[in-house]
Parts: C-alpha cells; structure tokens; sequence
C-alpha cells in the first residue's frame, strides 16, 4: 500500500524528529553540566511525546522542520 507523503506530514514528522534530538541533547547536557534549577525544571515539562506539546512548543520544532524542507526542495531544484 502506497501512502501518500503531503508537506504537512512531512512537516509534522520532521518536527516531532527534531524534538526527540532536542530531547536527547537536553538530557545529556543536563546530566554533564551545571545548568540552572529554573531551566531544568523547564526543560524536563518538555520531555515528553511531541505529541503532548502545546502548539506553541511543537512550533518551535516546526521551525526548524521547515528549514529541512526549504533545504530539500532548493536541492531537488539543482538537479
């Protein structure tokens, strides 16, 4: 079965891909360096599932979803 890939879900999974990097890079810098309670605290309401983040949350990811996209197509139009 062939599904079909739109800008939104590209979009979507590109962004829900760049915060589990987030994730990742936010806990290992947690647990190799001192950070600030105040941002801990933060950074741990935020590792969860993209799917449980708030709009404005998911569109800091979407940000740079968008720029993979960009890159993408102005790559595709060098061909």
């Amino acid at each position: 079965m062939k599904v079909e890939i739109t800008e939104e879900t590209l979009l979507e999974g590109i962004a829900k891909l760049e915060h589990e990097q987030w994730q990742e890079w936010s806990r290992n810098i947690s647990a190799t360096e001192k950070i600030s309670p105040k941002r801990l605290r933060k950074w741990e309401k935020q590792w969860c599932h993209y799917s449980v983040l708030s709009e404005k949350q998911k569109e800091k990811d979407r940000v740079y979803a968008r720029k993979v996209i960009e890159l993408i197509k102005q790559l595709s139009e060098t061909k």
